[in-house]
């Protein structure tokens, strides 16, 4: 049994130990009902229209999504030794960061290049990774006695690939609008990455390729594709997918290296034959699918007491890393090795969720608002007055 990675790493990858991802990125817009497009801009009476409608759907998906993130980055210190753990632990893997990115990809389907959405990735995406970058940077230095760990924009230490990332793919998408068959260039994309051990770190482009093609699907999906989703049908048939996936796991995870679920190093890099790669990359593709359609037919419809956290997780997703590796660093979890077994890990998991949670709420999220959302009208360019 490998043990799971533990710390923030720039050392070349090893086999069984390779630093997590998170997910989680802001979707910086809802959803607009049909009510809300169709309302004129102001009524009869001269009054302006109501602000758009958060639609609770998607928050609900994100709020739920980012707990999963976040437990499943608390597992990684105490599963080594539970096969359950673990089982569970590849479930969650296999889908939460794909479910994430579809959405996020959804939410982009507007993105043009225009200078308000430029404006907006900068403040939104850029800023906060330069930021938390940076901090993540200096916590390892100084909570982990890392002396050596350099600050540098290049290579993502454990969380932050996504906002980076993120950049990328809303950049192209414009590209990815134009093609004919965006989808399966995109899969031909993650394959070859996945055996390419000449990529690097740079940029944590591994993930960016191989993760690429659930954004790209997220751009071409439609309000529609989401009902049918969440149809009875669905639903039903969900559950024993879930059974069956966790099952599957049971049985795969001492067989299985968490590299293929991590989606950051080629086939070579793990010691596989580069053929393994494009298989994989597809498997994983159809298992991550499959799962994100399970998860997104069981998320709530309707509004519920976390559906406000959703316009949170951006927050939710860049402090809970610090939650985390503050207790590896301090040897937390070796001085009470109880938290491996059964009872500790199930409290580490409450533990995780309730903080994640309370990271979510509006008044993190407006305390965190000069890094998340900053105003930098200082920094652009008026745009010139319409004619």
């Amino acid at each position: 049994m490998s043990k799971a990675p533990s710390e923030i790493q720039r050392a070349p990858f090893t086999p069984e130990s390779r630093e997590s991802e998170p997910r989680h990125e802001q979707v910086l817009t809802a959803e607009r009902t049909p009510a809300a497009t169709s309302r004129p801009a102001q009524d009869r009476a001269g009054a302006p229209a109501p602000a758009k409608r958060r639609d609770a759907y998607f928050d609900n998906v994100k709020y739920l999504a980012i707990v999963l993130v976040a437990v499943a980055h608390a597992w990684e210190p105490v599963m080594d030794g539970s096969r359950i753990t673990r089982a569970l632990y590849m479930v969650v893997y296999t889908f939460h960061m794909p479910a994430f990115i579809l959405v996020s990809g959804y939410f982009s389907r507007s993105f043009d290049m225009s200078s308000p959405k430029v404006k907006r990735l900068v403040t939104g995406v850029v800023v906060p990774y330069v930021l938390f970058e940076t901090a993540y940077s200096l916590f390892k230095r100084y909570a982990d006695g890392a002396a050596d760990t350099s600050i540098t924009l290049l290579d993502p230490l454990f969380l932050t690939w996504f906002l980076i990332a993120l950049f990328i793919w809303r950049v192209t998408t414009p590209l990815w609008q134009s093609l004919r068959h965006p989808l399966p260039v995109a899969l031909v994309i993650a394959m070859l990455a996945s055996v390419s051990p000449e990529i690097g770190d740079d940029l944590d482009l591994q993930r960016v390729c191989q993760l690429l093609p659930f954004f790209v699907l997220g751009l071409l999906m439609k309000p529609e594709h989401f009902q049918l989703v969440r149809r009875r049908e669905v639903r039903l048939l969900a559950v024993p997918l879930a059974l069956g996936a966790l099952v599957f796991a049971y049985w795969a995870a001492p067989r299985m290296r968490l590299g293929w679920f991590y989606r950051s190093n080629s086939a070579q890099e793990m010691d596989f034959q580069w053929w393994t790669g494009p298989v994989m990359t597809l498997a994983m593709f159809g298992c991550a699918m499959l799962l994100t359609i399970a998860f997104l037919a069981w998320v709530p419809r309707r509004p519920m007491w976390f559906t406000v956290l959703g316009a949170g997780t951006i927050c939710g997703y860049l402090l809970h890393g610090f939650l985390v590796k503050g207790a590896v660093y301090s040897g937390l979890f070796d001085r009470y090795e109880w938290l491996s077994r059964p009872a500790g890990i199930v409290l580490v998991s409450v533990v995780a969720a309730v903080a994640v949670t309370l990271l979510c709420t509006p008044p993190v999220r407006r305390a965190l608002r000069f890094a998340t959302e900053p105003d930098m009208k200082w920094a652009f360019r008026r745009s010139p007055a319409k004619r």
